[in-house]
């Protein structure tokens, strides 16, 4: 179990998450991409992102952006 107290800035709506669990990994790292600033995003492990990328609901501009970004990856492996 890996809980952490998220920033303000990314969650307002919880002061804990447990990033054990997929659902709110997902939508924490959604929200990091939604709503961080960038030494959040600084963080998010890229190749995590890479493979759970089209599962985040991202909006279409947002995935897009991201999906160009991280396509190095995908043909790297």
């Amino acid at each position: 179990m890996t809980i952490i107290s998220p920033p303000g800035h990314i969650t307002w709506s919880t002061d804990l998450l447990d990033l054990a669990d997929p659902f709110q990994r997902n939508w924490y790292m959604r929200q990091i991409i939604e709503h961080g600033k960038a030494q959040d995003v600084a963080g998010l492990d890229l190749d995590e992102l890479a493979r759970l990328l089209d599962k985040l609901n991202l909006p279409p501009y947002l995935h897009s952006l991201w999906a160009r970004f991280l396509e190095p990856r995908h043909v790297a492996r």
